[in-house]
């Protein structure tokens, strides 16, 4: 990305030589996002990041296709899909929530029943962001499809972490994320395949084949073109050792409870309830002894609402609010994970020292 900021630093748009420069660099890193895909990379527009990217594909389904009034989502999506479908209601259109089970899978029978002709997207994200839980993508493809319903899916989580080949898993939209895959925060892609029409969220300078008006971000494009040409092939065989390694000491040290599927689910996850403890004063613990994770959704850390995810997932609130989010990437290594483990123990055994048999609240 250096270059990008120091030396070629002109407008990817313009027609001069050095913004001639600027957009091969930017051209590439299309070119290396849509091969993490198996997609042509005329079927990538640039975002800002995960949000714009599932803003932009729903309401494109809404502009486009006024006569089919029905959005259907997953029960835990992400809120930069939950909020658009708010919005989708409060506009006037029908939304209908799929649920999940305990383990978090989605119930297909549910959604193959939800569909119908009034059907304009079905928006079902590929891996959960708190449990990790995989969904089965090319089954409900195929259902959506069958019913005459586009399909977008939110792979913020999934890129870069699980073999995705949109030729084989037909996908009408996916949105992914730079910062998830090593890259840089603030720099994202939808994809959009050539089968489907696409309106743009963003208007004005023409920029992304008129798809999303905007100056080009060329260093943050550059950034998430290497992070994906980086993440091939997934590394998820040697994240997952150490997330079960570290799963494998928290559990039976604690005897805290695995939230999810524990074979359908990303390898660098892990959703840990640690009953009757409060997961806020866990939190305060962890942090000083420099172990970084999350009470549920890492957006939400900061105001410690209760899990959407594990409320749909059938968990009452104390479950919710006693459960942690760890995450490991290839960058960690097996005596870090012991040790963010010991660590973990360390704070449970405290906190129940704390509690005297009861939830102790650290504000």
């Amino acid at each position: 990305m250096l270059p990008c900021l120091e030396t070629h630093f002109a407008n990817a748009s313009s027609s001069y030589r050095a913004g001639r420069v600027a957009h091969v660099a930017v051209e590439r890193g299309r070119a290396q996002v849509a091969a993490l895909l198996n997609a042509n990379p005329g079927e990538i527009i640039f975002t800002s990041g995960g949000t714009e990217s599932n803003n932009a594909a729903i309401e494109s389904a809404k502009r486009l296709w006024p006569q089919r009034n029905q959005l259907v989502v997953g029960a835990t999506e992400h809120p930069a899909v939950w909020e658009p479908a708010q919005r989708w209601e409060a506009q006037g259109g029908r939304v209908s929530v799929v649920p999940v089970g305990q383990d978090g899978s989605i119930v297909l029978d549910v959604m193959r029943s939800a569909l119908g002709p009034d059907t304009a997207l079905v928006s079902i994200m590929w891996a959960n962001n708190e449990t990790g839980v995989l969904a089965p993508m090319a089954e409900i493809v195929e259902i959506a499809h069958a019913a005459g319903a586009l399909v977008h899916t939110d792979a913020v989580q999934a890129v870069g972490k699980v073999p995705i080949d949109l030729r084989v898993v037909p996908v009408d939209f996916l949105s992914l994320s730079a910062h998830k895959i090593h890259g840089p925060k603030g720099m994202g892609a939808l994809y959009v395949s050539r089968r489907v029409r696409f309106e743009p969220l963003l208007l004005g300078g023409g920029q992304e084949g008129g798809r999303r008006s905007g100056t080009e971000n060329v260093p943050g494009i550059v950034g998430l073109g290497m992070a994906a040409e980086l993440m091939q092939p997934p590394h998820q065989a040697f994240v997952r050792e150490l997330r079960d390694a570290f799963e494998r000491r928290v559990i039976a040290a604690t005897g805290a409870v695995m939230n999810g599927d524990p074979q359908q689910r990303l390898g660098n996850t892990c959703s840990l309830c640690f009953t009757g403890l409060d997961a806020a004063g866990l939190l305060i613990l962890l942090d000083e002894k420099g172990v970084c994770c999350s009470a549920g959704s890492a957006c939400h850390t900061a105001s410690l609402h209760p899990s959407q995810v594990l409320e749909a997932m059938g968990f009452a609130a104390a479950h919710a609010a006693s459960t942690l989010r760890f995450s490991f990437s290839r960058f960690n290594n097996i005596p870090e994970v012991l040790q963010a483990a010991d660590l973990v123990i360390e704070a449970v055994a405290k906190l129940h020292d704390l509690s005297a048999g009861g939830p102790v609240m650290i504000n």
